[in-house]
């Protein structure tokens, strides 16, 4: 009977709550990921603030760069989500941004709680497999060097 426990907790670690930690902090990543693009945006266009025209290269794909010249670089277009696309002044934009990218800051914050609350599970579900396989850990001993 404690065999069969012991198996099925250890099957619920292993393929429920290891699974569902790493896709909530794939999740993280995946944002972490964004807003490392927004703040970069948002440097470019403070660089580019108050300039009209503007050369660069862009890729055109195979690292294939070609010169561009931009002739009235006061407004720019920003994905919004969902494949759509809206044209900004750059202090529109930057708005748009810090708007972003708190946003994104609190889906990572949740995200993390969550990842916090199934690394919780894993160890209470640790511990009761201890239990019941009647493993004990060993107290360390106050005179006992840790390192």
């Amino acid at each position: 009977m404690a065999e069969s426990k012991v198996l099925e907790y250890e099957a619920f670690v292993n393929e429920t709550l290891k699974r569902d930690l790493k896709k909530v902090l794939d999740q993280r990543d995946g944002i972490y990921g964004h807003m490392a693009e927004y703040y970069q945006l948002r440097t470019t266009l403070e660089n580019i603030k108050g300039s009209r025209e503007l050369k660069t290269q862009v890729d055109l794909g195979c690292n294939f760069y070609v010169q561009a010249n931009i002739p009235d670089a006061s407004h720019v277009f920003i994905a919004v989500g969902f494949g759509f696309y809206v044209e900004m002044t750059h202090d529109e934009a930057l708005t748009f941004i810090n708007k972003k990218c708190t946003q994104l800051q609190r889906q990572c914050d949740t995200l993390t709680e969550n990842s916090a609350k199934i690394k919780a599970r894993i160890k209470l579900v640790l511990e009761g497999l201890r239990e019941l396989q009647s493993i004990s850990l060993p107290e360390p001993n106050e005179q006992q060097v840790v390192w």
